[in-house]
């Protein structure tokens, strides 16, 4: 007579087919993702990493102002100040570094 236990003893079970591929493919999935997103983190890294424009050296404000803010374009730079005649924003020619134009900021 042979006795057959209820509960078998999950060690002792047979793996379903396919389960060692099913296996294989998570695991090459988990190193393709691990490895896209190192890639694009490097990516960003490298691209944002060497990104340095070129600052003027000196800019001249006009009399009384000070600057509160800068920007920059692609053939451009701006500041925005803060004078006796109130806040402006003050646009420069990159290669020049002359005035472009101002913008008067209105106060409310």
């Amino acid at each position: 007579m042979v006795i057959v236990s209820p509960d078998p003893d999950p060690e002792a079970l047979p793996e379903p087919p396919g389960l060692r591929f099913l296996r294989l493919l998570v695991t090459v999935l988990t190193a393709v993702m691990i490895a896209g997103i190192l890639g694009i983190l490097g990516l960003i890294w490298v691209r944002y990493n060497n990104a340095q424009a070129p600052l003027p050296e000196v800019i001249s404000l006009p009399g009384g102002a000070t600057a509160t803010a800068y920007t920059q374009g692609t053939d451009w730079y701006a500041v925005v100040t803060q004078g006796p005649e109130g806040e402006a924003i003050l646009i420069f020619d990159r290669a020049t570094g002359r005035l472009r134009q101002t913008i008067g900021i209105a106060q409310p």
